[in-house]
């Protein structure tokens, strides 16, 4: 079987956002700036991939377009400080996730679906098309029976939220659904775990899907906040279980 250039450029970016996250490399580099760089060197990492450089350097590209790398003319690759990551960015979050999992980074990002999804709901109330509230209203159709066990609980959520970011009609919320997705994945299991229940409350999500049918923009952002507050309380108290010694 033969592997795209598209997909090796993936695997590599996958593997060394990884290394990066977890500090395998040193973020100082050399030169005039003083330091040590630990970052792999070009003819390297050709070698370790057994990839062509065009390949190697579309990798590093990406890393670098994600805030992890920073490159200079004959002054070589490093991997920047974490303050520059790009937290925005899919990858960037699930590799932080999946390095050492953080409830406070999770409690972050809680908060800014606080700032963001109720007002998604807003706008989905008062212009959301037909097909779109039908996205909405599959995916709790889907919730519904996944609390029967013919469906995914955690995939019919997701795509709950993700339908509610849709419908808002709006290209930034849009874009950030393979966020919300990505972070959701670990925030749903936390917070159902935390209630002590595997299922997310289908009836909390349907008063969401009822504002937004009848075009009640303020229920809709009521609803929609009333039901990000309880995981952002859930995940408050886990913080502070984890901090107690």
């Amino acid at each position: 079987m033969v592997i795209s250039s598209q997909s090796l450029t993936q695997q590599i970016v996958n593997e060394l956002g990884q290394s990066i996250v977890r500090g395998k490399y040193s973020g100082k580099h050399g030169g005039k700036h003083g330091g040590k760089n630990t970052f792999p060197i070009e003819a390297d990492l050709c070698e370790q991939f057994g990839v062509s450089r065009s390949v190697l350097r579309e990798a590093v590209k990406m890393l670098t377009s994600k805030g992890l790398l920073r490159a200079r003319p004959r002054q070589g690759t490093w991997v920047q400080d974490e303050q520059a990551w790009n937290l925005l960015d899919p990858d960037v979050l699930r590799w932080l996730l999946d390095r050492k999992f953080s409830i406070e980074l999770l409690g972050e990002f809680t908060e800014i679906r606080l700032a963001i999804e109720p007002q998604a709901a807003v706008f989905a109330a008062q212009r959301a098309s037909d097909e779109q509230k039908q996205a909405i209203a599959d995916a709790l159709a889907r919730m519904q029976a996944a609390e029967r066990g013919d469906d995914d609980a955690l995939q019919s959520d997701i795509a709950f939220h993700v339908a509610l970011l849709e419908a808002s009609d709006n290209r930034f919320f849009s874009q950030l659904k393979d966020l919300v997705e990505t972070a959701l994945r670990i925030s749903i299991r936390l917070t159902n775990q935390y209630k002590g229940v595997a299922l997310a409350s289908v009836e909390d999500h349907k008063k969401v899907l009822d504002a937004i049918m009848a075009g009640d923009s303020a229920a809709a952002h009521a609803a929609s906040y009333a039901l990000i507050r309880e995981a952002n309380d859930l995940i408050a108290k886990a913080k502070e279980k984890a901090a107690t010694p």
